[in-house]
């Protein structure tokens, strides 16, 4: 039995995850972004730093650089190295969680790193590395799509040079119903789960993965929700550095 197939037998023990009146269990309605709050320059020693909370996630980001790479063989005299170091603390779960990298911190991080990239101006500073860590203080469903918008967040306010934010929100499938920014039961327990990050001005999309099943019209309709949800946390972004801007003011 795969893990889908295993998320829904437990769905089946635990009950409904919609309602009947269409509501879910944290009384969202389908196409409704958990609560979001955003902070900017939260960390003095960082060139850069934000502070996501996220439904029940809790993110930190520190951006260092750029900064000369070091060791020297890895410099690119092209252009500039982007590095994200993404980390769910031991306490960021119920069942703690044994300290240091894993595969899956791996793979999150490359994801982060190449995501970035592609809004990121690195042909501006040759020969040098940009070091972005992020942390999951908490987490509760939906890190990679919090740490990355948090990570774009940071960036901007280290003044690194980009063609736009990159934001990121996912869209699911849950009871066979299409809905937005899946929480920790709908995403253990539900049928898909699918991340999308863009950039809000042009519209391109930077990451996109799907693990479950959709059928071709329910893709479309996640792809679409998901893309709405990035456009409204752009919002919150670009309020998030206004507040900062106004602060220096």
């Amino acid at each position: 039995m795969n893990t889908k197939e295993n998320n829904e037998a437990k769905k089946t023990e635990k009950g409904k995850l919609i309602e009947d009146n269409g509501k879910r269990l944290d009384g969202r309605n389908l196409d409704e972004l958990r609560k979001i709050q955003m902070k900017v320059g939260v960390l003095n020693r960082a060139a850069g730093s934000a502070y996501v909370e996220w439904g029940k996630n809790k993110i930190l980001v520190g951006v260092y650089g750029p900064r000369e790479a070091q060791p020297r063989h890895i410099q690119n005299p092209l252009k500039g190295i982007i590095q994200a170091t993404y980390n769910m603390a031991s306490f960021s779960v119920s069942d703690r969680k044994r300290p240091g990298p894993d595969r899956r911190s791996t793979e999150i991080s490359k994801i982060i790193s190449r995501a970035l990239e592609a809004s990121i101006l690195s042909e501006s500073f040759p020969r040098t590395t940009i070091d972005i860590y992020l942390e999951v203080l908490e987490a509760d469903a939906g890190t990679r799509c919090a740490s990355l918008t948090a990570a774009s967040l940071a960036l901007a306010d280290a003044g690194i040079p980009m063609k736009d934010m990159v934001v990121s929100c996912a869209a699911g499938k849950v009871d066979d119903r299409v809905v937005l920014d899946l929480m920790k039961e709908e995403d253990n327990c539900g049928q898909a789960d699918l991340p999308v990050a863009i950039l809000p001005k042009s519209g391109e999309i930077v990451l996109m993965q799907l693990d479950g099943h959709l059928t071709g019209e329910e893709f479309e309709k996640a792809v679409s929700l998901a893309m709405d949800g990035c456009k409204k946390v752009y919002e919150m972004q670009k309020e998030a550095l206004m507040k900062s801007v106004g602060k220096v003011i």
